[in-house]
């Protein structure tokens, strides 16, 4: 049923909403009789559920991680948004703790660094994205790692120890010795073995 758009309408005194005036004797009595504005937050709520809608939207609850009070209508929101307490994950690690925690430990836990495997330098987890978007994949020995502090002074101080290099000669003998070793233990423990048998 269409209502003519040139109908007059006036504004309910009980709800304040506009209503046609045609119908406005009508919706007044039912209105007046059934509906009862929220003193809170001014919803027209069924006069039956008026005391069900206080308690399940603005009655004043806890917050059972960090003990704030608020509307019970809010305490989903808080929990899920803004309370201190609640479980995030680390964006670098995924490792679960409080939200009021979570800034100091990604502080520490972004210094972390990591090897790119395109072009062989440790980057920062908190530079990773940032690297992976520009990295060329090409080794860059002219720029420094985030992980290479001391190069500087390794340029302009003695040059970085090597590894000693071993003789063909020596690794020889070494194996050499090591081969007799086993051998002899081996001999040992196999006559040491028949003695306890024939006993």
């Amino acid at each position: 049923m269409e209502i003519a758009s040139d109908e007059t309408t006036r504004i309910c005194n009980h709800c304040d909403r506009a209503i046609p005036s045609s119908n406005i004797d009508l919706h007044y009595a039912h209105c007046s009789r059934n509906l009862e504005k929220c003193n809170v937050c001014g919803d027209m709520v069924p006069i039956r559920h008026a005391r069900e809608h206080f308690l399940n939207t603005h009655a004043p609850v806890a917050c059972s991680l960090c003990s704030a009070t608020m509307e019970r209508g809010n305490l989903d929101i808080h929990k899920g948004e803004s309370c201190p307490q609640r479980i995030v994950n680390c964006e670098f690690c995924e490792f679960p703790l409080p939200a009021i925690d979570l800034a100091e430990h990604q502080e520490v836990c972004g210094n972390r660094t990591e090897m790119c495997y395109q072009c062989n330098r440790y980057i920062r987890l908190r530079e990773r994205y940032n690297h992976a978007s520009r990295c060329t994949g090409i080794a860059e020995n002219n720029v420094e790692s985030s992980r290479d502090v001391g190069a500087p002074e390794r340029e302009q101080g003695a040059p970085r120890r090597q590894p000693p290099e071993y003789s063909r000669k020596r690794l020889i003998f070494t194996i050499a010795v090591t081969g007799i070793a086993v051998l002899f233990g081996s001999l040992f423990f196999q006559k040491k073995a028949e003695a306890s048998e024939v006993h």
